[in-house]
Order: C-alpha cells, then structure tokens, then sequence
C-alpha cells in the first residue's frame, strides 16, 4: 500500500516564519505582519491545516469521479475551521460542483471520505510522539514523550 512512512521538515527563517520541504517543493508559514514576530510573508500554520483538509478531500473526490468514470467539472472544497481557544472545534468541508450535481454528487463525497488521508486522520488521530534533539539520543539530552490525545 505505498510508502509506510512520509516526513517534512521545517526549519525557523527568523520571527514567526518557517520554511518546510515537503516532498522537495517549499513550503513558507508565517503569521501575519500585525502579529509580534509575523512578517506576512505565508500563510498560517492553521491556513496550511485547512488547506491540507481542502486539497486531500478535493483530490479524493476527483479519484473517486474518474475510478467511476464519473465526469467532473468546476470542483471546489471550501474548508472552515471554528476556533475554540488555541484549536479548532469543528471543521465544514463544502463541496461545490457543476458537475455532477445532486446525488450523484452525494455518492462521490462517500467515497471520497472512505480515501482522504487527512480526514480519516482526523477522525481517529494518530498518537503524537514528540523527540527532542533526537542527534542527541545516546546522550542525556534527547527525550520522548508519547501523547496520545483523544480526539474532541
């Protein structure tokens, strides 16, 4: 079933921003210039969530038209994430299309939530285990801590 395992990395650029390499295309986060740090100069981290959200559920709905031979045109997903404090709550996903529409469109949205990667991963998140200065783990500076959190 493909690759078992895919890393990004991120690297600090100063202030707020970052710059990740994912799968050798660069990625830059940031946070806006009227934050303490922010340059403006990316999207948000949640911004980069949200679009990883719309992007995957966009290509699922897509795969699942052409495995169908479904024809599809003017296909859109809006993602909105609802903040409650430091995390979003709640995410709506809206799927516009010209075509198909109705339930045939229902159908493809199904499927599509059977093969998206992020919102499964979403649905039943993964344990988070965070390292720290992993070089560094045959000395007494590396770390690890498992946090499994549970969803909701």
């Amino acid at each position: 079933m493909g690759v078992p395992e895919r890393t990004v990395h991120a690297r600090w650029a100063g202030g707020l921003r970052s710059v990740v390499d994912a799968g050798g295309f660069e990625v830059v986060s940031d946070e806006p210039a009227e934050v303490p740090g922010g340059t403006g100069t990316g999207p948000q981290p949640t911004e980069l969530f949200l679009a990883s959200v719309a992007s995957c559920f966009t290509t699922a709905v897509a795969y699942s038209a052409a495995k169908r031979d479904i024809a599809l045109s003017g296909l859109r997903v809006d993602v909105t994430g609802h903040y409650n404090g430091p995390s979003f709550d709640a995410l709506r996903i809206d799927v516009h299309a010209d075509k198909p529409r109705g339930a045939e469109l229902d159908k493809l949205v199904e499927a599509a939530k059977r093969v998206c990667y992020v919102t499964r991963t979403l649905a039943a998140p993964p344990e988070m285990t965070y390292v720290v200065n992993p070089d560094d783990a045959s000395s007494d500076t590396g770390s690890e801590t498992a946090v499994a959190e549970p969803a909701g």
